[in-house]
């Protein structure tokens, strides 16, 4: 067993997979979903996830993009205020039941309830979207 326990630079070891991951998001960002709820959704997963880096960076994003102080102390407890519309509301439900497998989740009322909203293009993008904060934080939660 080695005693080096220092994080891998990802970065730095696997250069080619961090651009094409890059890219992923300049095809995502091509599709009509609004960046303020990536700004939440980010956020959501970042905070299950425990990815202290990505949390305040999409913090950070998420108030430099106006989004309120208010909505962005609360958006751990949406389910319990008012500060969230019935979109955003459908988006963040999507995320957690992305970001928490659980096999009892009912992924079809989930849907139901996001193409109330959103077109398939957009639950598409917006499915992409959550995939990838659970990969970014995962890299970077492995440099804990």
């Amino acid at each position: 067993m080695s005693s080096n326990t220092q994080p891998v630079n990802l970065l730095q070891s696997i250069p080619q997979v961090f651009e094409s991951l890059t890219q992923v998001h300049v095809v995502l960002d091509q599709h009509d979903l609004d960046p303020a709820l990536k700004h939440l959704i980010h956020l959501r997963a970042s905070q299950i996830n425990q990815c202290g880096f990505c949390v305040k960076m999409h913090t950070r994003e998420a108030r430099e993009a106006n989004e309120t102080n208010e909505r962005l102390d609360r958006l751990i407890v949406w389910r319990h205020v008012s500060d969230f519309s019935h979109s955003e509301r459908a988006a963040l439900a999507w995320t957690e039941a992305l970001t928490l497998l659980d096999e009892k989740t009912d992924y079809a009322s989930l849907r139901g309830e996001l193409r109330a909203h959103f077109n398939d293009e957009q639950i598409g993008a917006l499915t992409a979207e959550i995939g990838m904060i659970n990969l970014w934080n995962r890299l970077q939660v492995s440099r804990h």
